[in-house]
């Protein structure tokens, strides 16, 4: 249905310039869709006399009117506003509430006295689709002018994908002039049971035959879409798809597509189709891609409007929405999703989809962002093209609330599902390749590629065609003439026979002319026959041994710096990955090089981390090369199936002026299968003297998608630990002092064969980082201080300019650059040290530096742990333990944990020897944190184990009270490492009690490793720390009563 608003003319309008006048003009807002009129400059009466058109959704909506001065430099002034219910036209007679004066009411209500002046309107619903012609008392009215400058953006709900195509709507159009036969939609039922009540009370339902004549298409047509006011250039540009798509593409400036979004990825995949053709399939209107989707995951009334121009044609949008299906905690909502192309240049397109839901709870804080990313992938053995298409997210939080953990956390699940349908649908629409069939035509590929085969008299021809041997050769020719026809001087000066010297300064200069240009011939014979000798020597040498083999294609380059006068220059790649190089041929006279020639490096026993690329101008065997631009290729960041066939951006002054590049084939290749990892880690069994379990494939699974690293790499050990790092701010104390705070960090450290990283999830703080073996300089011990709980602390420190993308964990940086990181309070101080020393040395050193571990004559009796799942730390279910009010303050009570005499005095009685506490530090806000070290007593436990905690210390929300949140890590037990201890203190204030105090204490494991005993060893810890509180609440009270 439509409804009508005319916009007359307002009187009274207060000043709201300096002149005493006002610029005013009308917006009108219904739902999604806005309007505006045009200004009126300086006048209080204003007359606009336009008429706009609204597609009813929902009759429980309101219009609202809003007049407005306009300010050229500053924000548009509020002059006044009304709000007119779409269901009071609706219940009116004719459904209109005819040329009405309306008074406008300012937006504060305080302010209801001041005067907004009124506004003439006339608003209607027009039935049958055309709209209800002019009341008799609105004769006297000019002529209205119909709204010509908006677009209504209407597209199709069916599940064949079509929609429609935006086009101008005046007011006195039909929509069926506009619509095309598939376009029909279903009305909501607010709309459908108020049209059925007027055809019920006009006798027109009398008879089934009179229902079926009313045109569907006309009673219950919803479009949705956003209406732009304002902007006829965009709605001019509006077009078909594949018309936009090469827009976009003339536009295209060549930016880089965008790189993932830090949610993480929720697809990646290649699929057997052209990039372009995956772009149509996911996104064109016409594609049935959409409503198959729709079907799948139980979404209803999915409305995709048409793509639209804005800002110029610079960018491309469209709005879709839908009503997401119900689920177990959240009831149907409604979705809108704004989609912008970033790029689109033919081969790679970016989309980001901007989706809100305001109608869950807190949805008017955040926006969920999905960004897709269409590549070309490799082509396959068959000739077919392939392209990746990968989807990665963000949550963009618009305000700040306390519930954003939980928010995130329960988008990150529903997003996880909901695009694992995703990708189960498109695979049964587009075939997707499966990265080890890519690896697997290796030989295919490569047998394809032809070295161009070039004699020497070609290249000797093209090599010296230039300025310098011709003007050589002229000289010559010209000098051997001169001396055929002179006749012999005569000797005179102090020549003699068979020495001939010059006779003047003029025979001087051109024989120094004629010995420089000499040796630069001599020089370019040289460069060309040192190069025929370097000339593809190691091309199509064969890799030797068993393991992981490496194979590179050098294809050819693009836009290589020139850097000899010729205006060329003669390049060459140098590959280089763990202490091994492969060197490619020299090409001529070459800005756009060809080559096409393979290298191999002989097996190794763990896959490669990096492998540096550097392209070099050969200047001669005696001369220095000069850098045309190098690279670094990361194994453990970039997927394989992306270098197997690869684009690489050089860098360096020269390669960045000239956007150089280098286009490669990488292969890796494990040719032994899990034995290599066995190997590996036997090997390091023997450095360690521990025991290594070899881990099971969803142990490598999950460690792998926590750090985001590809599917070879595989997880050796982990170990429970604190990192120390540098707090980001400096705090300084009246009136000299000053001094920087360092937060401890409980976490685990995992260690594979080419990284170390360290996860921590404490408190809702994430901390996560890796770096590569290959990055360390030096490791280094350190005695232990109060502050490492009496444990020996290890310094790495990284060569300068490494690991930069995880220096938010490291400690400190020193003058040259170097990050150092520093890692303490090991559960197995002795195997984490041994370990991470012997993964160090195995990656790191050079291979003519690397020791052979030598089989030690002695059989050590090797230690076994029980073998466990990796299950990182996710939050733990806590339970309460103890709930009790106290005679006492809170306040009082609280002194239990500020590192005082009592604190000290009480934990003594409870068993806790050697008890050491640091000072409070100032996390975040009002959060602060602290460790305490202690041993417990024989009486508590007969192994006398060891307990370091980290306590946080908050304020309640109601500031009434405080909350100790405290994890614990106890060593020297059996199967200590296999837990950490999980405590919560909740102290509040209890007015009711008199001076007393609620204290709530709950407890939880978290199980780093699993084991047969878990029901054990919980039980036992249950029942010991509940006997232990209640100790301690005497102990409290008594110093309470005794302080007295």
């Amino acid at each position: 249905m439509k409804l009508v608003v005319r916009v007359i003319e307002a009187r009274n309008i207060p000043a709201m310039d300096l002149n005493g006048l006002s610029d005013p003009y009308v917006r009108l807002q219904l739902g999604r869709n806005r309007f505006r009129t045009k200004v009126v400059k300086k006048n209080l009466n204003p007359s606009w006399h336009e008429e706009f058109t609204f597609w009813v959704e929902d009759l429980s909506e309101d219009l609202v009117v809003s007049v407005l001065d306009e300010d050229r430099y500053f924000n548009d002034d509020f002059v006044g506003q009304l709000k007119v219910p779409v269901s009071r036209v609706f219940d009116a007679e004719d459904k209109s509430l005819g040329t009405t004066w309306h008074k406008l009411h300012p937006k504060n209500k305080k302010s209801r006295s001041r005067d907004c002046g009124e506004i003439l309107l006339n608003v209607f619903f027009a039935q049958n689709s055309a709209f209800m012609p002019s009341n008799s008392d609105d004769d006297h009215l000019p002529p209205l002018r119909k709204h010509p400058d908006f677009t209504v953006e209407s597209p199709s709900r069916s599940f064949s994908g079509s929609s429609r195509s935006s086009s101008p709507m005046p007011s006195g159009m039909r929509m069926e002039d506009c619509a095309t036969k598939d376009e029909k939609v279903i009305a909501q039922k607010t709309i459908a049971g108020r049209i059925a009540q007027i055809f019920i009370k006009n006798g027109d339902l009398a008879s089934s035959t009179s229902a079926r004549s009313v045109d569907s298409s006309e009673l219950f047509e919803t479009p949705i879409a956003e209406v732009y006011e304002n902007k006829p250039e965009e709605q001019s540009s509006s077009c078909n798809f594949e018309e936009a798509m090469k827009r976009m593409e003339a536009k295209d400036e060549e930016k880089e597509c965008p790189s993932n979004l830090p949610g993480g990825v929720l697809l990646d995949q290649l699929y057997v189709v052209a990039s372009s053709e995956l772009n149509s399939l996911l996104f064109a209107p016409d594609s049935h891609f959409p409503g198959a989707l729709a079907d799948l995951q139980g979404t209803t009334e999915l409305q995709q409007g048409p793509w639209v121009f804005e800002n110029g044609g610079d960018s491309l949008k469209r709005v879709v929405s839908y009503i997401k299906a119900a689920t177990k905690l959240i009831k149907a909502v409604k979705a809108t999703e704004d989609q912008t192309y970033l790029k689109a240049d033919g081969k790679v397109f970016a989309v980001l989809a901007s989706v809100s839901t305001p109608d869950v709870m807190y949805g008017s804080t955040f926006k969920v962002e999905v960004l897709y990313c269409i590549t070309p992938g490799p082509e396959m053995p068959s000739g077919e093209e392939s392209s990746r298409l990968v989807i990665s997210w963000r949550m963009n939080f618009i305000q700040n609330t306390m519930m954003k953990g939980m928010i995130e956390n329960g988008a990150r699940q529903g997003l996880k599902d909901s695009y694992a349908q995703y990708g189960s649908l498109l695979a049964q629409n587009v075939k997707p390749v499966d990265p080890k069939d890519v690896g697997s035509n290796k030989e295919q590929v490569l047998a394809s590629l032809q070295v161009e085969h070039q004699s020497d008299w070609k290249l000797a021809v093209q090599y010296f065609a230039n300025i310098t041997m011709v003007s050589t050769i002229v000289a010559v020719l010209y000098v051997s003439t001169h001396i055929w026809i002179s006749a012999p001087s005569t000797i005179q000066g102090l020549e003699f026979v068979g020495l001939d010297l010059p006779d003047s300064i003029g025979e001087v200069i051109v024989s120094a002319l004629l010995v420089i240009q000499a040796e630069r011939v001599l020089k370019m014979i040289a460069r060309f026959m040192q190069a025929r000798v370097q000339k593809s020597s190691d091309h199509g040498v064969k890799a030797q041994g068993d393991g992981w083999l490496l194979t590179v294609a050098l294809i050819e380059g693009s836009n290589l710096a020139s850097v000899d006068p010729s205006g060329f220059s003669d390049p060459y790649v140098i590959f280089t990955t763990n202490g091994k190089t492969r060197t490619s041929s020299i090409k001529f006279q070459k800005s756009d090089p060809l080559w096409n020639e393979i290298f191999e490096f002989d097996a190794m026993d763990e896959p490669p981390s990096v492998m540096e690329v550097e392209v070099l101008d050969f200047d001669g065997p005696f001369d220095e090369a000069t850098s045309l631009g190098h690279a670094e290729i990361n194994f453990v960041k970039t997927n394989l199936a992306d270098l197997a066939d690869v684009w690489i951006p050089l860098h360096g002054k020269l390669a960045q002026a000239c956007q150089s590049k280098l286009h490669l084939r990488i292969f890796l290749n494990n040719t032994r299968g899990n034995n290599v990892v066995t190997e590996y880690i036997n090997k390091m069994e023997k450095e360690v003297g521990k025991k290594i379990n070899l881990r099971s494939p969803q142990t490598n699974s999950a460690f792998q998608k926590l750090f985001g690293l590809p599917p070879e790499e595989f997880l050796i050990n982990d170990f429970t630990c604190h990192l120390k790092r540098k707090m980001p701010t400096q705090f300084f104390f009246y009136p000299f002092s000053s001094f920087k705070l360092f937060l401890e960090k409980l976490g685990r450290l995992f260690l594979s064969a080419r990284i170390i990283g360290f996860h921590s999830n404490l408190f809702g703080h994430k901390t996560k980082f890796f770096f590569l073996w290959e990055d360390i300089d030096d490791i280094q011990l350190e005695t232990p201080t109060l502050s490492s709980m009496g444990s020996p602390i290890i310094v790495m420190t990284l060569r300068p300019g490494r690991g930069m993308d995880a220096r938010h964990g490291a400690k400190s940086q020193d003058a040259q650059g170097r990050l150092k990181f520093y890692f303490h309070t090991f559960v197995s101080f002795n195997v984490g040290q041994r370990t991470i020393m012997a993964l160090w040395k195995a990656r790191s050193l050079s291979p003519e530096q690397k020791v052979r571990i030598v089989e030690e004559s002695e059989s050590k009796s090797l230690q076994t742990e029980e073998g466990g799942s990796f299950l990182g730390l996710e939050d733990v279910y806590m339970s309460e333990v103890y709930s009790s009010v106290l005679s006492l303050p809170a306040n009082f009570f609280m002194e239990l944990f500020s590192g005082g005499d009592m604190e000290y005095k009480i934990m003594q009685k409870l068993g806790c020897l050697n008890y050491s506490s640091t000072l409070w530090e100032l996390d975040k806000g009002d959060t602060y944190v602290r460790q305490i070290c202690f041993k417990f007593d024989k009486h508590v436990s007969r192994y006398r184990g060891e307990a370091v905690s980290t306590q946080q210390r908050s304020l309640l929300p109601d500031r009434k009270g405080w909350v100790i949140e405290e994890v614990m890590t106890i060593h020297g037990i059996p199967l200590g490492d296999y837990f950490n201890l999980h405590l919560r203190y909740q102290i509040e204030h209890a007015p009711l009690k008199g001076k007393g105090c609620s204290v709530n204490v709950f407890f939880g494991i978290e199980w780093l490793k699993s084991t047969r005993n878990q029901k054990r060893i919980s039980k036992n810890i249950n029942s010991n720390l509940q006997a232990r509180l209640k100790l301690m609440m005497d102990e409290i009270e008594k110093e309470f009563l005794t302080g007295k």
